[in-house]
């Protein structure tokens, strides 16, 4: 049977920082787990969250709000699919916690000073949510894992 810490190796997320004793324990997603997981995943397929903000098109308060959003969204995911959704709520916390809080504590105290007015600042923000995006991308398609569906991060085609 698999660990946790083993299906985190899967998709190159140690860096997160997970007590040693939630990662030897077995990795078992139950039915309330991979419904959470679907729920979130298409909440993150179809945000900024995953996809790429256009140089010359979007908003940053707008993108900011939107990653903001996934903390909401989440503690709903995790409320209607109820307290047997434990996989998926050990990693739902840590990505909130460890990779999403940053961002979103990072640039809404810069919005909130007038970063979006700056247009180096309006750049550094785009930078800073691609490299985002990426880590995302891994946590939505381990979503996908989790809820047993055919990946569909990598669908579209950057080319025109």
């Amino acid at each position: 049977m698999m660990k946790f810490g083993q299906w985190l190796d899967n998709w190159s997320m140690t860096s997160l920082k997970i007590k040693t004793p939630f990662l030897d324990m077995e990795w078992k997603p139950q039915e309330e787990d991979k419904a959470a997981a679907w729920d979130l995943y298409i909440e993150l397929l179809t945000r900024i969250t995953t996809q790429k903000l256009d140089d010359n098109h979007g908003d940053e308060k707008t993108a900011l709000t939107s990653v903001f959003s996934l903390f909401s969204i989440t503690r709903d995911v995790m409320k209607s699919n109820g307290r047997h959704c434990i996989e998926f709520t050990k990693i739902a916390i840590i990505v909130l916690n460890q990779i999403v809080r940053p961002f979103t504590a990072k640039w809404h105290g810069l919005s909130v000073n007038g970063a979006f007015n700056d247009q180096e600042k309006c750049e550094e923000f785009r930078v800073e949510l691609a490299e985002l995006q990426g880590v995302l991308k891994i946590y939505t398609k381990m979503l996908a894992d989790m809820a047993g569906v055919e990946d569909l991060t990598e669908l579209e085609s950057d080319e025109i």
